[in-house]
């Protein structure tokens, strides 16, 4: 007879103990650890694996003999999104899309899927959340019809089985794997365990039939996918839908891809029609700025390989309070807190006594060094009130003693800021000069902060 054992699992990292506890020992959050009962037969504990030897596909086999074709890929008619996977949708793959509520993940697969299913054949978008009617009142809003695209509310992942046996689909979407489940588990969904096995069954089901399965799922306050960490393991490749609530741009971000680079992204904007892909995401983050402003900085920051212009803005004001304040919108904070920092102790500059704003334009997020001399050329400006030079774009890593050393991918990154219109460029000295320059940008190199200081703020 089957007896119950109660154990304790952590939501964040898939951590297992017998008792509760307020905190993981494993990652260390609080409050995430779970009860779960599962059933143990005697005869199940007792019994040793036995290994399958009869499968002939787990027999070695040599390097050489294995083919590295994947296949030829779907192709997806949105560019940037077919940009972040990579080249096109791999048959067979199992994908998993994370972001906060309300950022545009149904609105995103609902409309991709009514542009494959014009073009594949049957599409199966399942949803635990919403009823068919309400995605049918979205899908009349974004202006889409499609024949072969198929609506199915539904939570039992036995039941979803069959209706997928029945349509055949091409392309099957969850939404969200955080509401499937399975008869077998006695745990409720979007527990640990159904959403690991959940995730396991549907990466069989891609890898066995061909199909590409893509998933939603929940994110945590901190931004992280809800859940095991095991399930970003099972699947194939994860992309985060990143956005400002009060910004209309997105940023479809991957940070795992097993068939395509890592890191890159695609910018869309959401509209009254859904989500529309910019194809020139430099000229719209600029498109607003305000020539001759003090306190803005223009910086190449690289989002995997493309680069991108943004405008970098910085406010410094006399403090009311014993302690001044600092903060940042876009920036990593203790990134800032460097740069003021290395300009108060290097250069003399009194932010001490200043309440200091840094803020990037478009809600983006930037977290590469490459715009700390970007960063400090805005804070100088908005102290002494005096503008930056509007044709000057400004790249560059600031050390602890002032220094400025070089970044990656320069050449990308000129040639991006001339196709905008950009005449001259500040940069760290360097060893040797790229090849490819553009040649309609001036390279103005500088060894340190102060110096960088008497061409972008010329009056300071």
């Amino acid at each position: 007879m089957a007896k119950t054992r109660t154990k304790y699992v952590c939501t964040n990292c898939g951590r297992q103990t017998p008792r509760f506890m307020g905190r993981c020992p494993n990652c260390g959050e609080y409050n995430t650890m779970e009860e779960e009962i599962e059933e143990v037969s005697r005869a199940s504990s007792n019994a040793r694996p036995r290994a399958n030897v009869s499968t002939p596909g787990n027999s070695p086999q040599r390097l050489s003999d294995i083919s590295s074709d994947v296949g030829e890929r779907l192709f997806v008619p949105v560019e940037e999104f077919s940009r972040v996977l990579g080249g096109g949708i791999v048959p067979g793959s199992i994908i998993l899309i994370g972001g906060e509520p309300g950022v545009g993940k149904s609105t995103l697969l609902v409309q991709l899927c009514a542009m494959l299913a014009e073009q594949l054949g049957n599409v199966l978008y399942v949803s635990g959340e919403e009823s068919t009617r309400q995605i049918k009142m979205r899908a009349d809003r974004l202006g889409l019809e499609a024949e072969n695209l198929y609506l199915l509310t539904e939570t039992n992942l036995g039941s979803i089985f069959e209706h997928v046996q029945e349509i055949s689909p091409t392309i099957l979407v969850i939404d969200s794997i955080q509401t499937v489940y399975m008869d077998e588990i006695e745990s409720s969904p979007g527990s640990v365990t159904q959403v690991r096995e959940c995730a396991s069954r549907l990466q069989g089901l891609a890898k066995s039939s061909g199909m590409s399965v893509f998933l939603i799922g929940h994110v945590t306050k901190e931004g992280s996918i809800a859940g095991p960490r095991v399930l970003e393991h099972i699947v194939d490749t994860v992309l985060y839908l990143e956005g400002d609530q009060f910004q209309s741009f997105r940023l479809l971000r991957s940070v795992k891809n097993r068939f395509g680079a890592t890191s890159e992204v695609g910018v869309f904007e959401m509209l009254q029609r859904g989500m529309v892909e910019v194809s020139n995401p430099s000229e719209a983050f600029l498109a607003e700025r305000v020539i001759n402003a003090p306190g803005s900085s223009i910086v190449v920051t690289m989002e995997g390989t493309r680069p991108l212009l943004v405008e970098l803005q910085a406010l410094t004001s006399p403090t009311s309070f014993g302690n001044p304040r600092r903060t940042p919108n876009g920036v990593d904070f203790n990134r800032m807190l460097l740069i003021s920092a290395v300009l108060s102790k290097r250069v003399g500059l009194k932010l001490h006594e200043q309440d200091i704003f840094v803020n990037v334009i478009g809600g983006l997020k930037i977290s590469e060094p490459a715009c700390d001399l970007a960063m400090a050329m805005a804070m100088a400006s908005s102290y002494y009130d005096t503008a930056i030079p509007a044709d000057l774009v400004i790249l560059g890593e600031v050390g602890l003693s002032g220094e400025l050393r070089t970044v990656s991918q320069l050449s990308a990154r000129l040639n991006e800021a001339a196709k905008i219109g950009f005449k001259r460029a500040l940069l760290p000295r360097m060893r040797r000069k790229p090849d490819d320059i553009p040649p309609g940008i001036e390279l103005v190199t500088v060894h340190n902060v102060a110096d960088a200081m008497r061409v972008a703020v010329p009056k300071a």
